[in-house]
């Protein structure tokens, strides 16, 4: 009996520490899986920290290098472009290869049909022939560019009336090139004045009208000339100025004139005819950029100046001139650029024998002697001076706009 009683005490004693163990495992996993929950989710949060730290860490030390340019830290140039290069992971580029095809896209096309021709610059030290080809034409150093300017003139004018205006004078009377370059310059000045302060003076005084309707269909109307081509815009022009046209006729009308008057046999007149051409058919059309950025001004500033007790023109005055100043002067530093593009199609157009002397720019220059001559030397050189000189008067006055504290190109 006895023996029979220890053995289910065994028993019982077996069965309760089985029991003990299976729990003690269960628990001892059930740890294991809460502890490796907790340790991934702890993995995660210090991933996304990182991440987040590593993203601070960028904006900071960009936001660093350019304080460090903008005020002259003392950190040298090379730990200022240190801090400033960023990296570009290969996940990242993954990421980005539609944006960067269609980039090599436009890469190829610029390199393809605006680098690769420069190579035909060499044309203006040679003289070209089209039978010799570029590579066995014979080579003349400047001489296209000394047949273009012509100095002995100027030097002949100098010591004949020792005075360097007259001289200047005659120089330009006598030489073609000087010419077209004195009628390209005067012209894109008067050009670029007119146009781009009739933009301005336009887009404000569109922005002021209330009525949206009113706003919306003159907005339209004024655009819609630039859509047309010189062609079209030429023939308008030259129809109401002639002897039966409109112009002509008002003139009559209110007895200005008792005969019509040829405007097209006025020199005097040319300039303005082609300024007021380029009036008509692009002030809508560049208006456009300065009502976006004056639709961008916050309204609540015409609010606070409308209590302050300004009225229409010290708002123009003090908020939306200020506002788009750094528009106009970006805008005015590339149209500077444009100088010596003062058209080619309106003065060849309207021009005529007799105000040939003020109507040839410097692209028909290029058109009379490169390509009606066939003398393709020539006119590579004059394309060649043309961009030089539009390439510096972007630096100096990019420059320029640097140094007053406007905005610039670069």
């Amino acid at each position: 009996m006895a023996n029979e009683a220890d053995q289910i005490v065994n028993t019982e004693e077996a069965a309760v520490e089985n029991e003990i163990n299976a729990e003690a495992e269960t628990t001892e996993t059930a740890a294991e899986t809460v502890i490796a929950e907790n340790v991934e989710t702890v993995a995660e949060e210090t991933a996304e920290t990182t991440e987040a730290n590593a993203i601070d860490e960028a904006y900071e030390v960009d936001n660093y290098a350019k304080e460090a340019y903008e005020h002259a830290s003392t950190l040298s140039e090379a730990q200022i472009k240190a801090l400033s290069k960023k990296r570009i992971s290969k996940g990242e580029l993954k990421r980005q290869w539609v944006l960067l095809l269609i980039s090599f896209i436009f890469v190829l096309y610029g390199l393809l049909f605006y680098y690769l021709p420069l190579g035909g610059w060499v044309m203006a030290f040679q003289n070209y022939k089209l039978k010799s080809g570029l590579l066995h034409s014979k080579f003349v150093g400047f001489d296209k560019f000394k047949f273009m300017f012509e100095f002995d003139v100027f030097e002949w004018g100098l010591e004949t009336t020792g005075n360097i205006f007259s001289a200047m004078k005659i120089w330009i009377d006598k030489v073609v090139f000087i010419r077209a370059i004195r009628n390209t310059i005067g012209m894109g000045i008067l050009n670029l004045a007119t146009t781009f302060i009739m933009a301005i003076v336009f887009a404000i005084l569109l922005n002021e009208v209330k009525n949206k309707l009113g706003k919306k269909l003159v907005q339209t109307i004024s655009y819609l000339p630039h859509f047309l081509s010189w062609i079209i815009v030429c023939g308008i022009i030259h129809d109401s100025l002639s002897s039966t046209g409109i112009v002509n006729e008002l003139l009559r009308f209110f007895h200005i004139v008792d005969d019509s008057y040829n405007f097209f046999a006025h020199p005097a007149w040319f300039w303005p005819i082609v300024a007021f051409s380029n009036v008509w058919k692009e002030t809508g059309w560049n208006a456009i950029i300065y009502l976006a950025a004056i639709t961008a001004i916050d309204p609540s500033l015409y609010e606070a100046a409308e209590i302050d007790g300004a009225g229409r023109w010290g708002k123009i005055r003090y908020i939306t001139l200020p506002s788009i100043a750094p528009t106009i002067v970006i805008l005015l530093v590339m149209n500077i650029g444009n100088l010596l593009n003062c058209g080619f199609e309106v003065q060849y157009l309207l021009g005529n024998g007799l105000v040939q002397d003020v109507s040839q720019t410097i692209d028909i220059y290029i058109l009379n002697w490169g390509v009606g001559q066939m003398d393709y030397s020539l006119g590579t050189a004059a394309g060649i001076f043309k961009s030089v000189v539009a390439i510096l008067l972007i630096l100096i006055f990019n420059t320029v706009a640097k140094k007053m504290g406007q905005e610039s190109l670069f």
